[in-house]
């Protein structure tokens, strides 16, 4: 059985760690270099770094936050905001990233899942899908959640893993930051329906959650923010509880 996955997610703007409520109301949850570094130690099996203003302000992720994370932690390490080339993936991976996540950037000109894979290899290739489900369709949305679009959740992660994404990485936008626990029966269809790793995405809220996503979702990683910024869930007591309901965790 592959161990299941534990991953912190830093959303950085202007240079710290924020958090919202359905990708809005955003306040400070410390700095991202101090938090990598204690997640690390804590037993993080990866961290996800997100530098979410990065695609509306048209701009590429910051490379010196990325070096200084990097220096700081010894766990699989994936970047994203505003990654749009393969120049760009190039220096992140020199900066210490072992992988990169896309999103708008992919939707906008799905090549790039093609050239990021061919050159870098699928494993480094984390396709990031923001979705909300309106009128129960499951639709895709760019640009931090605030640009919707008739893209089908399923159909698109379907496309990204033909053209190479190692992964994907599901944001439920109804579920984000409501602690009501994951999307569940969608993650459950994409596992189905893929060969790659999902990662489930927004709604953790207590330990049953991740048990849920793990049981119910199929998921391969559990993702989440709030819950391990303001130590409502700290991660070795987590991962205790995993194994002690059978689910395979790295203790």
């Amino acid at each position: 059985m592959l161990t299941k996955r534990i991953i912190p997610c830093l959303d950085i703007k202007n240079g710290r760690t924020v958090k919202g409520v359905n990708f809005v109301d955003l306040r400070d949850a410390g700095d991202p270099v101090e938090l990598a570094k204690q997640y690390a130690d804590v037993g993080a099996d990866e961290l996800v770094f997100l530098d979410i203003s990065a695609t509306l302000e048209g701009r590429g992720t910051t490379l010196d936050m990325v070096l200084r994370v990097a220096e700081q932690v010894n766990i699989p390490f994936t970047v994203g905001g505003g990654i749009s080339s393969v120049e760009h993936v190039d220096e992140l991976l020199h900066c210490g990233a072992d992988k990169v996540s896309i999103n708008s950037s992919a939707v906008k000109r799905p090549e790039l899942v093609n050239e990021l894979s061919n050159k870098f290899g699928s494993q480094c290739v984390v396709v990031a899908i923001d979705a909300k489900q309106v009128d129960g369709q499951w639709k895709v949305h760019l640009a931090g959640g605030s640009i919707p679009t008739d893209i089908d959740l399923f159909e698109w992660a379907k496309e990204v893993e033909t053209r190479g994404a190692g992964e994907i990485l599901f944001t439920s936008m109804n579920h984000d930051g409501t602690k009501n626990g994951f999307a569940n029966e969608a993650l459950a269809k994409l596992s189905e329906s893929l060969n790659i790793p999902i990662i489930a995405s927004g709604g953790a809220g207590n330990v049953q959650h991740f048990i849920d996503t793990f049981e119910i979702g199929k998921s391969d990683a559990a993702l989440a923010a709030s819950v391990f910024h303001f130590g409502e869930i700290p991660i070795p007591e987590l991962k205790k509880e995993l194994k002690a309901n059978n689910i395979e965790v790295r203790l």
